[in-house]
């Protein structure tokens, strides 16, 4: 398959673009840093493109190579594809779920922890020395806490999961309720927050969760409760958490994720009762090798005319 000219746009694991060298003729964007140059000598020759959320696929770069066939995003969330594009060109879009779930519920549950215990600041505490001079100061403890969860998929689940080992009563919100689901439900993410210790944001970017965590959200969660983000940064209104937590009005935040990743508000550099994170919540070696994986067998199954093993569907009812 090597005649089979692939671009890759985002930073992926070494092993993966390795493979997709062996396998393909591989486009780096990064070897050029004028699209127009790539595009004039490859785009006729490009049939796939490897992408994620910070470097995706949009319309502009979907129009510019004629032969494309599939999207494959090194991800779950496809918001950096344009899949209406993609569903009016006849382009299939896969992405890499189920096997990121464990590391980022993982992560969810350790900021919340590392938020409520301070650990963080309770490591600077020891390092700094200030123990001689005397006992840190009380936390709150993390068993027993109502945790709320805004989107029951596969990562909520797995939260939950885990926040019951800690024996925390379990709620959630979600478009639909589920009558599977053993959780309360709570029709709309304020009244989620009013009846919940911790938030915790899971749910896929759309138009509809789009700062889906607002100040009457923020409010009802209240000066005792704690937020955690570990979807994306665009489901909160960043402006409206940070004046919360520096007013006292929300009792603290987790974040991995940000509105304009790699900046942070400076705001929140100088607060106690805030865990900042890079975006880390699938970033285990692990993880990385198994949505390597899928995307090579995506790949694999594409051009060999077989079933694409994780497909996203491009109907107008789920888009």
């Amino acid at each position: 398959m090597g005649s089979i000219g692939l671009l890759l746009v985002c930073k992926v694991l070494p092993y993966l673009e390795q493979e997709l060298d062996y396998h393909y003729t591989l486009f780096r964007m990064s070897d050029y840093p004028q699209m127009a140059q790539l595009l004039s000598h490859h785009a006729a020759s490009i049939r796939a493109v490897v992408c994620n959320t910070r470097a995706g696929a949009d319309a502009k770069l979907i129009e510019a190579l004629p032969n494309l066939e599939i999207v494959l995003n090194y991800g779950v969330g496809v918001d950096g594809v344009d899949l209406n594009k993609c569903r009016e060109k006849g382009i299939r879009v896969t992405n890499t779920p189920d096997v990121l779930t464990d590391s980022v519920a993982d992560l969810a549950i350790g900021l919340i922890l590392t938020l409520l215990r301070r650990i963080c600041e309770c490591d600077r505490y020891v390092r700094s020395g200030q123990w001689k001079k005397g006992e840190y100061k009380l936390t709150s403890k993390f068993s027993g806490k109502t945790v709320g969860i805004v989107g029951l998929g596969r990562i909520g689940l797995a939260i939950a999961k885990r926040a019951e080992g800690f024996n925390c009563p379990i709620c959630y919100y979600s478009r639909t309720e589920k009558p599977e689901s053993k959780y309360k439900y709570y029709p709309s993410v304020v009244e989620l927050a009013s009846n919940c210790d911790i938030l915790v944001v899971a749910c896929s970017l759309t138009e509809e969760t789009y700062h889906i965590i607002n100040r009457k959200v923020i409010d009802a969660l209240g000066p005792s409760g704690f937020l955690i983000n570990i979807g994306r940064g665009k489901h909160v209104d960043e402006a409206e958490l940070v004046s919360a937590l520096v007013e006292g009005r929300l009792g603290g935040a987790g974040l991995d994720v940000f509105e304009n990743e790699p900046h942070v508000p400076q705001e929140l550099f100088g607060l106690e009762n805030v865990v900042l994170l890079p975006h880390v919540g699938p970033g285990t070696v692990e993880t990385r090798i198994a949505m390597a994986d899928l995307v090579l067998g995506n790949l694999e199954a594409h051009f060999h005319g077989k079933p694409l093993l994780t497909p996203i569907c491009l109907t107008s009812d789920v888009v």
